[in-house]
């Protein structure tokens, strides 16, 4: 058996104390007692998107009766602009093998669609299917507080993906820009940690579409962020898409990639 003398134990203490050193800030943010709906929404897209421009890879799985029928694999590419709070973001296909190379770009309002095969670029709109439950706009980087106005419904109970129970906010919020992807969005946030929980997204028509639960919270890039999303049809619920998040980092993107004329000069990935 191991026994660590006095050497070994201090050595230890000085590698601890210099790893709490060494390790980046958190950003949590402090937000007052009773925060405002606003700040709340503010918080919780801290925790959605990292605050330096960041790549992620997404596993988006569709499930018929728990069985899974397709798979779509994505790599985003995401920024902030400082000046309008807006996420510019390139979306680009890496699986399956016919659907590599296909790209998709959001800069400003516009969403593009461009097909290596035709290389052409066209105009869609992100609640464009994906597959199965996820549209075009469920994995984008967005600034929720930016295009929607908010309101706390109440201070409830509810469980989470794995049935544990959670104190969460409910916000209501209801689009106040062009660039917001849903109508009307219910949203449960857990108290004290910003985490968003569940979340109900409304047609313009005022139809539920979707419900998504977010869980397998983990560090990535100095701050606990959802790794997995489960979006279910808000008509049958045997209709489900798991997407995962992974291979987060942050990344200095070249201001070219965000503009609709280079991607038919897109480095592959």
């Amino acid at each position: 058996m191991f026994k660590a003398g006095r050497k070994s134990l201090a050595s230890a203490s000085t590698c601890l104390v210099l790893a709490t050193i060494l390790l980046p800030a958190r950003s949590d943010p402090v937000l007052p007692a009773n925060p405002s709906a606003e700040e709340i929404l503010r918080a919780t897209d801290q925790v959605r998107n990292p605050e330096q421009p960041f790549r992620v890879t997404l596993g988006l799985v569709e499930y018929i009766h728990g069985k899974a029928r397709d798979r779509v694999e994505l790599v985003v590419h995401a920024r902030q602009d400082e000046g309008t709070g807006r996420f510019d973001n390139l979306v680009r296909y890496a699986g399956p093998p016919r659907d590599t190379g296909k790209m998709v770009l959001l800069r400003g309002s516009n969403l593009w669609f461009y097909d290596p095969a035709s290389k052409a670029s066209i105009r869609i709109s992100a609640q464009q299917r994906l597959t199965g439950q996820a549209a075009e706009g469920d994995v984008l980087a967005v600034n929720l507080a930016r295009d929607y106005v908010t309101k706390i419904i109440c201070t409830m109970k509810l469980q989470d993906a794995d049935r544990q129970e959670r104190e969460c906010w409910q916000l209501e919020m209801t689009a106040a820009t062009p660039e917001a992807i849903y109508r009307r969005i219910e949203y449960w946030i857990e108290r004290g940690t910003y985490h968003p929980i569940k979340g109900k997204f409304y047609a313009d028509s005022g139809r539920l579409l979707k419900i998504a639960y977010y869980h397998k919270y983990e560090e990535q890039l100095g701050r606990a962020r959802p790794l997995e999303v489960i979006l279910i049809d808000a008509v049958n619920p045997n209709l489900a898409t798991v997407i995962d998040y992974a291979g987060y980092r942050f990344e200095d993107v070249p201001p070219a990639w965000f503009e609709r004329e280079y991607l038919t000069r897109m480095p592959p990935e």
